[in-house]
């Protein structure tokens, strides 16, 4: 490397500042890292640049690169947990509190688009280094899976069992996000029609009246 180049890298860099914040930047910087390069291509180095902060630097938050990736994926999986469980325990009709959930899941898909496709597109990563995220995605399920099982156990499903019906349905959902998440361009209606015609067409075939 130049010494011109190297001297505009170091002017480049950030000062040091508040913990709390930096680590929320290098945890922004990495997500987009790992969606645009994949797992083996994002390196401390690249993450360390996106951020403005040396590779040193970085090390002072986190171990190695499956430390960033586990908590990114605890974050975000943290967050549709607590939806989920809110909307599982309300006092209504299991089928209203169902649309709640998935709808709810959906939207939090195109809120994190990003962390969307690195925790349940992403067939390698996640899995190997981010254990007990994956435990957070079971618990996530189950409080979805839950409310279905109530309708079953009602008599209230068409056809399938609760969890034949609660994997249609998730497999159902995660298509609407996933490809409006990897196809941006692609001309989509409003997200709010697609999630409501998607869930419409879903528990009207589904659950009886």
């Amino acid at each position: 490397m130049s010494t011109v180049a190297t001297a505009a890298r170091k002017t480049a860099r950030k000062a040091k500042g508040d913990g709390h914040l930096r680590r929320a930047e290098i945890l922004e910087a990495a997500e987009r890292i790992f969606v645009a390069d994949g797992y083996e291509g994002a390196t401390i180095r690249k993450i360390a640049d996106e951020v403005g902060v040396s590779s040193t630097a970085l090390y002072m938050h986190f171990n190695d690169k499956a430390c960033i990736l586990h908590e990114i994926v605890e974050g975000v999986l943290s967050q549709l947990l607590v939806r989920n469980a809110e909307c599982a325990a309300l006092n209504l009709d299991p089928v209203v509190r169902l649309r709640m959930i998935l709808e709810g899941y959906m939207r939090w898909g195109l809120e994190h688009p990003n962390a969307y496709q690195l925790v349940y597109c992403d067939r390698g990563p996640v899995s190997q280094a981010s254990a007990p995220p994956s435990d957070l995605s079971h618990q996530c399920y189950e409080h979805f899976a839950g409310v279905v099982r109530e309708i079953a156990a009602e008599g209230r499903l068409r056809t399938g069992s609760g969890d034949s019906a609660a994997q249609a349905l998730w497999m159902g959902c995660h298509g609407v996000v996933a490809l409006m998440v990897s196809r941006p361009n692609f001309g989509w209606a409003e997200p709010d029609e697609l999630m409501r015609v998607a869930l419409d067409g879903m528990l009207h075939g589904l659950v009886a009246d």
